[in-house]
């Protein structure tokens, strides 16, 4: 979303590639400066952005990519009307940033290939971002208050260090396009299958070996990139499993029979518990889990070319289906019917 256009003649000035290190507008009239809505400073030697910048009152879009900048001073914030910033393959990272850059109207902000360690607590604060790239940093997580960016709706973060995914991502409203490739993810939150606004979803070269069976509810979902993941490439038969405690036990009897009781029979906590069972996802299979489940990685067969790793959880390892020669189980089979075969074909090429 680094868009140029619409914005031609003199409302553009373009200083690239002059070598420059300061801004001298002497040569520029005031005229000039009122009218100028693009403003292009790529491939110069900028350590700060200068502070002249202010003058130009009018700026929609600055691009000062490719340069030495390490800060960014507090006179930006005097560009009221500035909706892109475009700061690629700096020497940026989380201190360079004025106190108050989370009070600005930035709809478009690319900051890729820098040095962030930790992701900027002042884009948090953006309320009108919409586009927002981190990519070719060095960040190790995303923070949980990524929720309050509501207008969000490309974020990409790929090329960072990145080793897990919050679940508070899934509270952005409008979020279409996510990647996450080249970083060390090795799981993926299921609350991703609340984000029914996503069309595209790049993963590839991480740490994966699995996914999430809820992510078959992402019916926007039109592109998924999963190459270069360590997924399961056969049948995995191992499974764990914790013993189930005396009150799970006692749970799944009272849940699976159906045996009656009244609310005022039983204490408040174990009311409250029995209200927390989880169905088994095994159709031939009527019974509960609380606590204690087997976690089953399975491959589910879509059109007879493409297969998905989906991790269930089934109540007991007597639950699973015998193994055979064809990947898929019973569980595996309701989810398949459910999912059009065309657009599980547009998801699993990437």
């Amino acid at each position: 979303m680094d868009v140029y256009e619409g914005l031609e003649g003199e409302k553009v000035l373009n200083l690239s590639r002059l070598n420059l290190d300061n801004l001298d507008l002497d040569h520029v009239g005031e005229e000039r400066k009122r009218d100028t809505q693009q403003l292009l400073l790529v491939y110069n030697r900028f350590i700060m952005l200068p502070g002249s910048i202010c003058h130009f009152s009018n700026l929609v879009f600055l691009d000062i990519s490719c340069n030495r900048l390490a800060f960014i001073c507090e006179d930006i914030l005097r560009l009221s009307k500035l909706k892109t910033l475009l700061a690629k393959n700096n020497r940026l990272d989380e201190f360079s940033l004025p106190k108050d850059f989370g009070t600005m109207s930035l709809e478009v902000v690319n900051f890729s290939g820098n040095r962030f360690e930790e992701f900027p607590s002042e884009f948090l604060n953006l309320q009108k971002l919409q586009s927002l790239s981190l990519g070719a940093n060095r960040l190790k997580t995303i923070p949980a208050e990524i929720e309050n960016l509501t207008s969000l709706e490309l974020l990409y973060l790929g090329g960072n260090c990145i080793t897990s995914i919050p679940p508070e991502l899934a509270n952005l409203p409008y979020l279409s396009y996510l990647v996450l490739c080249d970083n060390r993810i090795q799981s993926i939150p299921p609350q991703l299958a609340q984000m029914h606004t996503l069309r595209s979803l790049s993963l590839h070269n991480n740490l994966l070996t699995y996914l999430p069976r809820e992510i078959l509810s992402l019916f926007q979902l039109q592109e998924l990139s999963l190459r270069g993941n360590p997924l399961v490439v056969r049948f995995v038969k191992d499974m764990t499993y914790d013993p189930p405690s005396l009150l799970e036990l006692a749970g799944r009897t009272v849940k699976s029979r159906n045996l009656p009781y009244k609310r005022e029979d039983l204490p408040g906590n174990l009311l409250r518990y029995l209200d927390l069972a989880s169905k088994c996802p095994n159709p031939k299979c009527g019974g509960v889990y609380f606590d204690s489940c087997v976690r089953h990685i399975k491959f589910v067969d879509f059109c007879g070319k493409y297969r998905l790793p989906l991790m269930h959880y089934l109540c007991s390892p007597e639950c699973s289906s015998p193994c055979s020669s064809n990947p898929q189980s019973d569980a595996d089979s309701e989810d398949e019917s459910r999912v059009p075969a065309h657009r599980m074909q547009k998801v699993l090429l990437g």
